[in-house]
């Protein structure tokens, strides 16, 4: 049985957590907004330069050119501004998990001690039921851990992923920025 002690200590755990977490997620809001401030006043300053040499163009080829050169530094950026957004997406994931994990770890030794308990007082004849339960419990943990693992390894996949997309397309830009460099020329 409960007792008013514990439940009020439970609700301030909890209240806890979900301040924790509220706070987690606002540090990844505001790591993004100051990205995009960066990134936003860092390209009105491109393209006011870019605009600047373009009006200086004294032929269509020096024009061209001009805008090629301009394209392999945009897609480089695109792709840092990617990878910056993946990389606070997951950060602000690491920090929920964390303290997801930790509170699921201490409710679970809570309900293992309460049903290590409950053994301890259960009446003579009932060990094969609980040897059952703790049986049950034992396995639903390994299946949450398994879970746990096969879900960091598909984020693990899915960052290599990124990053290798991420390269082929700088490339790709890379490789097309010199054909048109050449042609302008």
């Amino acid at each position: 049985m409960l007792t008013a002690e514990q439940i009020v200590a439970a609700q301030k755990a909890n209240l806890e957590t979900l301040f924790d977490l509220t706070n987690k997620a606002f540090e990844g809001v505001e790591k993004l907004v100051e990205l995009n401030l960066q990134v936003a006043k860092a390209s009105l300053g491109e393209v006011q330069g870019a605009a600047v040499a373009s009006l200086g163009a004294k032929d269509a080829q020096e024009l061209l050119a001009l805008q090629a050169g301009l394209l392999q530094p945009a897609a480089e950026k695109a792709a840092a501004y990617g990878r910056h957004l993946y990389d606070i997406a997951a950060s602000t994931n690491a920090e929920v998990t964390k303290v997801a994990e930790a509170q699921v770890a201490s409710a679970q030794a809570k309900f293992n001690g309460a049903i290590d308990s409950a053994v301890k007082n259960a009446p003579a004849g009932t060990e094969s039921a609980a040897a059952l339960v703790k049986s049950a419990i034992a396995a639903a943990t390994n299946a949450m851990e398994s879970v746990q693992k096969a879900t960091k390894q598909a984020a693990d996949v899915a960052e290599a992923n990124f990053q290798t997309l991420t390269n082929t397309a700088v490339k790709a830009t890379q490789t097309s920025t010199k054909a048109a460099k050449k042609t302008a020329a």
